[in-house]
């Protein structure tokens, strides 16, 4: 298993790679990893999140959960300020949850890129003591890209804004499949 990586770093790093696996394994739910429980805020504020190694997309909703916004695309730095930054997200912005994109190949299977998000969402759990949820990501990206393109934004000026699009759109799924009693999200292992 492959660890995440800071951005603009190749190669190991078993500091993340110490992080991520040691400390807390692999989590069924990113709850209490203790006792494994997940408690969910029914109601305030959420933040959708597009992972990426270089850039993370952000979206909030509102309280009530009725509208979304994006709010900013994240680059990634180091872990220091990766974690000053989404601690003072939360605090700011009120965050009771997150809602994580889990990019899912179109057969249904996990990539690398589904454990990095995973591992991701694992550090954010443990470090903003804010819950995890997971969302199949598939053709975000791409349906945010054509929704900017319809925009008659600029490419320069639609690269700027996909990655917070793409996390809206993950969170605006996850609000709207969970207004149906039979949704479930995607758990955290196979």
């Amino acid at each position: 298993m492959m660890a995440l990586v800071n951005p603009g770093q190749s190669g190991d790093n078993t500091e993340v790679r110490n992080l991520f696996q040691g400390n807390f394994g692999r989590l069924s739910s990113l709850g209490n990893p203790d006792t494994r429980q997940f408690s969910w805020p029914a109601t305030g504020r959420l933040a959708g999140v597009d992972f990426g190694t270089v850039r993370v997309g952000i979206s909030i909703c509102d309280p009530s959960r009725t509208w979304t916004s994006p709010l900013e695309t994240y680059t990634r730095r180091n872990l220091t300020f990766d974690q000053k930054h989404f601690e003072d997200l939360v605090r700011e912005n009120q965050i009771l949850g997150w809602v994580v994109g889990l990019p899912i190949h179109c057969d249904g299977r996990e990539s690398q890129k589904s454990t990095e998000a995973r591992d991701f969402a694992s550090w954010l759990y443990h470090i903003t003591d804010r819950p995890v949820r997971f969302v199949d990501e598939r053709y975000t990206t791409a349906l945010a890209n054509r929704l900017l393109r319809d925009a008659e934004l600029t490419h320069k000026k639609r690269k700027k804004q996909v990655d917070k699009v793409a996390a809206l759109l993950i969170l605006e799924t996850y609000l709207e499949s969970a207004k149906h009693p039979t949704f479930q999200p995607l758990p955290l292992e196979d």
